[in-house]
């Protein structure tokens, strides 16, 4: 069985590639190896060795050469998942050399960065099935306008007739193309982040939420994190290990969200034995839509 938190597991020993969780995605720049060795110490659910944006646009070679020597030491050390993320599928400067060495390394998935059409979709697709490597975990990143606008287009395409296991919003990089402001109350991006979150259920993906750029303060990521969750996101990104425990904290049911949805389906369960449609639970009516929260709280606490 496996795991959540570590790779997939076909039961032999062998891996089959899938992320199992995805509370805490953690980037680290692919042109610093002695960094990417030290990402095993901090418990992430998946570590994102990132050749895009956390790469330099003159450090892309020793990126990718940064990656091959270091991964199969992260790999060594490590239990959770590893993940590449490649510079775009418009990016002609980069993007098979990042394939390359995404085929050749032991990760347990790719991160594409600024989909936005259907043909994006396809051209990642066609790259992978060309290496061979399309057993692994997908995920995209929804970061501009127009990825946001065709959100529930690109990642049903996806789910047809490709691979797309997670999506991330991108907030930074949505509101820098849209021209608009960054702010603390995160208006600006509500309709965007509950566009993308939409378009995940849809179809049938998990659902990661956007940065918090100011590292240092926990107040902020927690709120953004608790919020997220409301929305229905499964994880959000990390871009210091600082954040790590705090989306564990705000993506895992706490010890009295798991009891309370015990409590409620054993009392609903009851109800059905007694031909009972909807109950009074602890002070509130309780029926089918709460339920099935219910039973998602307990079967992410398990």
């Amino acid at each position: 069985m496996t795991t959540l938190g570590e790779r997939g597991s076909t039961g032999d020993g062998s891996t089959d590639g899938r992320v199992a969780r995805w509370r805490s995605p953690l980037f680290t720049p692919a042109n610093r190896p002695d960094l990417i060795a030290k990402q095993a110490r901090f418990g992430a659910d998946i570590v994102i060795v990132d050749l895009e944006d956390g790469t330099p646009l003159g450090a892309k070679p020793e990126g990718r050469e940064g990656a091959v020597t270091a991964v199969p030491k992260l790999r060594a050390e490590f239990g959770g998942a590893i993940m590449l993320r490649v510079n775009g599928v418009t990016d002609a400067e980069n993007f098979d050399a990042d394939l390359d060495c995404y085929a050749a390394l032991d990760v347990d998935g790719i991160v594409a960065p600024k989909i936005e059409t259907v043909e994006d979709v396809d051209r990642l697709d066609e790259a992978l099935r060309t290496r061979g490597v399309t057993d692994r975990s997908v995920m995209y990143g929804l970061e501009s306008v127009a990825g946001v606008h065709r959100a529930a287009e690109v990642l049903a395409h996806a789910a047809r007739n490709a691979r797309v296991d997670a999506a991330y919003f991108g907030a930074e990089d949505f509101i820098a193309d849209l021209g608009g402001r960054r702010t603390r109350s995160n208006a600006e991006v509500l309709y965007a982040r509950s566009q993308v979150a939409i378009a995940c259920r849809l179809a049938g993906v998990v659902a990661l939420d956007q940065v918090t750029t100011t590292i240092n303060d926990r107040e902020r990521f927690l709120e953004e994190a608790s919020f997220a969750r409301d929305l229905g996101y499964g994880g959000k990104l990390c871009i210091h290990p600082g954040q790590v425990a705090m989306a564990h904290e705000a993506f895992t049911p706490s010890p009295e969200e798991y009891d309370r949805a015990r409590r409620l389906l054993d009392a609903y369960d009851e109800a059905q034995r007694e031909g009972r449609g909807t109950i009074n639970f602890e002070g509130g009516m309780v029926d089918t839509p709460l339920v099935l929260q219910a039973r998602r709280i307990l079967a992410i606490g398990g």
